[in-house]
């Protein structure tokens, strides 16, 4: 893949614009924290492991910013910043686990010097980002072994490149088959109600030389009724210790339906993404969006001016619905227990 979704470049965080895809390729180049966080809530950054880079490395754009050399008052700012930036999104667990790794390394510097800590949390910012990209290639090959030549996978929202600091977790799945020579077609639902998987997913695998096939999401029965789905595989945002898992709104429809169609449905999300301090999804907080990407998506309204809406940008598939969650561990089957 050669996409470069988030680095750190002479003290900036350069990333693509996600909300500018499909018809304009833009960078941003960055060097408030404030605008990376306004970024991350607008998802101009977007994917639970993206965010936890981006995460990571606007604590080190917010230490730049902060003109002390006294390490008490250094600290006593950042961790502020920290905790704004952790605002951000609720429910993406990756943001928070690698916040909490730059608290530690800020936390735990003792009264060194403040250039010396700024190093250091630049360092680990660093550490997180080639964490997630051998993740990244220790998911696709545990995934790939559950695909079959000339299998047709069904996926929903946006799980490759995009959402990670390398090929994906889902999608990283089917690069990864790819490279070991299978023939691997795809599904992608549109995603509704922001399109990431017509925006983001279908421009990533045919930029990748994937052969793909748009769907609206409410077709998915269908696709699966006429026996054209080998197997369905989504990302996470968090999954909860008994392996609930909770995805971009509408992948619960797709477990639903898998289920009644005998179709493995799997899971593909970093350890960095299981949250073993909850029980079950029900713990899970879901993110509610604003009412205008329903009603007025993309800058034209679609629906009668007042109307109540409904919008939360996640739902949560039982472990029961889940076939096997694959993370840079391997490949776990229920009953689950992270």
């Amino acid at each position: 893949m050669n996409i470069n979704t988030i680095q750190w470049q002479d003290g900036k965080v350069v990333l693509i614009d996600q909300t500018k895809l499909p018809l304009e390729e833009k960078y941003l180049e960055i060097t408030d924290y404030r605008i990376l966080a306004e970024g991350i809530k607008d998802l101009k950054v977007r994917g639970a492991p993206a965010i936890g880079i981006a995460g990571a490395f606007g604590v080190c754009l917010g230490a730049n910013e902060i003109d002390t050399e006294n390490y008490q008052q250094f600290k006593n700012r950042l961790n502020a910043i920290i905790d704004e930036l952790a605002g951000t999104r609720p429910t993406a667990v990756n943001l928070f686990w690698a916040l909490e790794k730059m608290r530690t390394v800020l936390n735990h510097a003792g009264s060194e010097d403040v250039a010396a800590l700024r190093k250091k949390l630049l360092d680990e910012a660093f550490n997180i980002e080639n964490e997630d990209r051998q993740t990244c290639r220790l998911m696709g090959k545990h995934g790939a072994e559950l695909l079959k030549d000339g299998d047709t996978v069904l996926t929903h929202c946006n799980a490759g490149a995009l959402a990670t600091s390398d090929f994906g977790t889902a999608l990283g799945v089917i690069y990864s088959a790819r490279a070991a020579g299978k023939t691997i077609k795809v599904f992608a639902d549109e995603t509704r109600p922001l399109l990431q998987g017509a925006r983001l997913t279908a421009w990533e695998l045919m930029k990748s030389g994937i052969d793909v096939t748009l769907i609206c999401d409410d077709m998915a029965a269908s696709v699966m009724q006429k026996g054209l789905i080998d197997a369905v595989i989504v990302g996470a945002d968090r999954i909860a210790s008994n392996g609930d898992a909770a995805n971009k709104i509408g992948t619960f429809n797709l477990a639903v339906l898998a289920n009644y169609f005998h179709t493995p449905f799997y899971v593909v999300a970093p350890t960095s993404t299981i949250d073993s301090s909850l029980a079950s999804g029900k713990d899970i907080p879901i993110e509610q969006r604003s009412a205008e990407e329903v009603t007025c998506g993309f800058g034209k309204r679609t629906a009668p001016e007042g109307v109540s809406v409904y919008n939360p940008a996640f739902d949560v598939t039982p472990d029961e619905l889940i076939t096997a969650i694959v993370t840079e561990n391997g490949v776990s089957y229920p009953p689950y227990k992270f």
